[in-house]
């Protein structure tokens, strides 16, 4: 029994982090956490700000227990030696990560600890099933999501693992000679409101969800409905695992339960097809897109970043993004079919503003969703497949509610009757800009486009 760092990552929380326990059967305990410059420079206001506010609340935890988070600063692959180091560690335990600088990441420190003779132990990832686990009958990784789904489930997951007690942990714990705590404290702009961190805010969220999983496939789609989980955030930081989440939705048995799981399945997917290829993070998964004529950005970006487009449903979830660090996964995909294929603007640039301003932005699912919807994806929606904005408005938001809740200026029925289509007069009159843009003349031009590239 010796001495070992547990390197927290994407997994701060104490219950079902089997590294964590792996490191506490084997002796004495220090949790490390090392803010990487390389992640927290592009990280953006609100994944700042929850991941601080999440650092905040595992220190409270582990001072549960009577241990202390131990946070510095640098490059891990000097900063994680460093503290093996301090503290006699044979051992530095960790959580698997497959994204494309993570991995790397690991295989420097892993180098860098085995010439001081100290052993990089992975024990778990954040996913139900770690990527490169799911193979179709060639040995091969899928590249498509419905097969993939199927292994997934047949494959299986562990169960979770029970939460360290104080009890059991007394005496584990380490800390660095100077007693290092150093967590951010940035502040975030105005106007900006982000969820609640921590574990025990990610266990309240599950359960709120669960009384309305039932709901889920038919609410999923309707952002004036509270009908989607909003766990995303705690996922991407690991203050929830998918498989807590997996447990607690298997005793549901209603379509929308297994709706819900097919979701989970979506972001294991999303994650193997990024470890695969890597270079998907920024190119497109398929090169023939990079053909096709784009507009570099300009005043119409700049609009659609600020939901001054004119279209009331791309407005709503631009601005929802602004106030929240979250947009409804339906707005996802019609703020990106109006980037890409009314402004004609490359996804790239969405996906950048998406992971500037999201609080739950993660590489893999975003940037995979902008692609689905660019048509240069896995399972892409044909790229001919352009939203209507209006349409799709009037289709989820039948009563626009959800419009008129980030809308300011429709916010009044008495004087905007109609939400989705607002008529010139009433646009001059209660301050809302005219549409920027004719959809139905750009949807002939991104399809224009589109025969180019085919040819």
């Amino acid at each position: 029994m010796g001495a070992s760092v547990m390197w927290f990552r994407r997994d701060l929380r104490l219950s079902d982090n089997p590294a964590l326990r792996q490191a506490l059967d084997e002796g004495e305990v220090l949790p490390l956490f090392v803010l990487d410059p390389v992640l927290w420079g592009p990280a953006g206001p609100s994944r700042r700000a929850y991941l601080a506010a999440s650092l905040r609340d595992l220190d409270a935890q582990l001072g549960d227990l009577g241990a202390a988070l131990q946070v510095v600063r640098g490059k891990p692959v000097n900063r994680v030696v460093q503290a093996a180091k301090a503290v006699g560690a044979e051992r530095v335990h960790v959580a698997a990560d497959y994204g494309p600088y993570g991995h790397q990441r690991d295989l420097d420190v892993e180098e860098a600890l085995g010439g001081a003779d100290i052993e990089l132990v992975r024990t778990g990832s954040p996913y139900a099933v770690a990527p490169d686990r799911i193979k179709n009958g060639s040995g091969k990784p899928y590249k498509v999501y419905t097969p993939f789904s199927r292994a997934w489930f047949d494959h299986g997951w562990r169960d979770p693992v029970d939460a360290p007690t104080k009890a059991a942990t007394k005496g584990s714990w380490l800390t660095l000679d100077d007693g290092t705590t150093d967590i951010p404290d940035p502040r975030l702009p105005a106007g900006l409101d982000l969820p609640e961190a921590g574990e025990a805010a990610a266990r309240r969220t599950l359960e709120e969800f669960l009384d309305k999983v039932e709901d889920y496939d038919r609410d999923r789609n309707l952002p004036g409905v509270q009908g989607t989980s909003r766990i995303s955030v705690h996922l991407k930081y690991g203050e929830l695992h998918p498989r807590t989440v997996l447990k607690a939705v298997s005793g549901k048995r209603s379509k929308g339960a297994e709706t819900y799981r097919k979701e989970i399945a979506w972001r294991d997917f999303y994650a193997d097809v990024l470890f695969q290829r890597p270079d998907s993070a920024r190119e497109y998964y398929q090169p023939d897109f990079a053909k096709m004529d784009y507009d570099d950005p300009g005043e119409a970006f700049e609009a659609w970043q600020e939901g001054r487009t004119g279209f009331p449903i791309v407005d709503a979830g631009m601005r929802q993004l602004r106030a929240t660090g979250w947009m409804h996964n339906r707005l996802r995909m019609i703020t990106a079919s109006f980037l890409v294929k009314d402004l004609h603007v490359e996804w790239q640039h969405g996906a950048r503003h998406f992971l500037h301003w999201l609080v739950d932005g993660d590489l893999a699912s975003n940037n995979h969703g902008w692609q689905w919807t660019a048509g240069s994806g896995t399972d892409a929606s044909p790229f001919f497949r352009v939203f209507n904005p209006t349409g799709q408005g009037r289709k989820f938001d039948k009563d626009g509610e959800y419009v008129r809740t980030w809308v300011e200026e429709l916010s009044d029925p008495d004087q905007v009757p109609d939400p989705h289509e607002p008529s010139d007069e009433v646009r001059e009159a209660v301050g809302y800009p005219a549409m920027i843009v004719d959809h139905a003349e750009e949807r002939r031009e991104a399809l224009d486009r589109y025969e180019r590239i085919k040819k």
